[in-house]
Formats: C-alpha cells, structure tokens, sequence
C-alpha cells in the first residue's frame, strides 16, 4: 500500500497532509527516515509518524463539532491559541478536521481518523456543496445577489454560480445563506466584499447533506450510521 494511503487510513492525517510529513522527514520505516510518498509498505514494515508507531485497526470515528469563533481548526497551535482539539480531548482516537474554518467563522466542522474519507472530502473534483449564513454590512440588492449567483472576481480567481438567499434586509446590514462547492481561503468573505457587503459575522450551517440544526456550539455529536453513508457517497 502506498505510504501516504497507509498513513490515511490509520487515522493520522489526509493523503496530502501524510506526503508533507514524509517530505519534512516525520515519517520512518523501519527506524529510518522515509522522504519518499510513493513508498510501498510492506506487510512488515514498521511505519512511525512523529515517533508513534501506527497501525491499521483503529476504530472509525465521525463525528460533527460546532466550532465555535476564536478556535484554530487545526490539532495543535504553536501560538497556544485554543484548537478544536480541545473541544474534542475527551475522544480517544487520534482524530483530526476534515477541511477548514477560519479562526472567526463557526459552524459545522466534520472530524474524523478515517484519511480516506477525508481526502475524498477536500478534493475539489467531488464538488461537495457547503452552505454559510453570513450577516453583512450594507444592503444586499437584488443586482448584487445575482452577481454572486452568476459569479464574481475575488483577486485573481473567478468563483463558480452560487446559490444564495436573502434571509432579512435591514437599513444598515442583510442576512443571506449561500452555497458553493468551492474551497478557497476565506471565499465567502472575499464574495461579498466584492459585492461591497463585507461580512460581519459567518457561519457554516451545512456540508453536503449533514446539517448543523440545533448543536450546540462548543459540542459535538457521532454521524448516523446514514450519514457516513452520505458522505461515502460523495
């Protein structure tokens, strides 16, 4: 099995994530450094990342956190600010987040030690569709609502039709929910800046079929056995 697949699949990080490991010397076969992603483990071989040795039996965790603003989506923070790791500390499996959200947006993250899925998730070919509820400044016209429909330049890239919603419009700021199945850093914002709507406050309310609904921020919650299947699907 190729080594970042193997690395994957015990949980330890994407497929992406296991090749910059390897290439930065974290990863040893045997007692000695492995630079090499397209290595094939053997069924003998002794696989180590960071200094633990890893295995294939893990149990499959999936579960859905609501992240609330102020937390790094990542597992640790070398400028101890708090991660999403610490919201999650009472799981015994070595999980890890599947994508990203910005330090000052909440709202749904999966988590997961199954690398397989993860990078299934995050490429952008299987076009899995996040939906956002983000208050903004201004007022959001009829015109602007369809240029972010239609698409709209955010420095150099050109974003694929969205789908987006008018939620409430008051004198100063409007609500919208919108959909894209794109993952550029801080998209969303960047969307409606560009319509001269900067966002206030961003929340991710759904990925794919998997809803926030009522969980509570901070918490988290096991996927259905249904929605694992969902997420396969994609």
């Amino acid at each position: 099995m190729r080594l970042n697949k193997y690395i994957a699949n015990a949980g330890i990080a994407s497929r992406r994530k296991a090749d910059e490991l390897t290439k930065n010397g974290n990863v040893k076969i045997n007692g000695h450094v492995m630079k090499e992603p397209g290595y094939d483990v053997l069924p003998d071989d002794t696989v180590e990342v960071n200094g633990r040795v890893i295995e294939q039996n893990e149990k499959k965790v999936y579960i859905a956190l609501n992240k609330p603003r102020g937390f790094v989506t990542t597992m640790s923070d070398d400028k101890d600010r708090l991660t999403v790791a610490d919201l999650v500390s009472d799981i015994p499996e070595r999980i890890f987040p599947v994508g990203r959200l910005d330090y000052n947006t909440s709202g749904l993250l999966l988590m997961t030690n199954d690398g397989e899925l993860a990078n299934r998730l995050a490429h952008p070919k299987h076009h899995v569709e996040k939906t956002y509820r983000a208050k903004v400044a201004g007022v959001l016209s009829g015109k602007k609502l369809n240029r972010l429909r239609k698409g709209v330049d955010i420095g150099g890239f050109v974003t694929s039709p969205a789908k987006v919603t008018l939620i409430k419009q008051t004198q100063r700021s409007a609500v919208a929910e919108i959909t894209i199945h794109e993952g550029k850093n801080r998209q969303v914002r960047k969307m409606f800046a560009a319509v001269g709507c900067p966002v206030q406050e961003l929340e991710r309310i759904a990925i794919g079929d998997i809803y926030l609904a009522r969980l509570k921020e901070g918490t988290y919650r096991k996927l259905t056995r249904a929605e694992i299947e969902i997420l396969k699907s994609y």
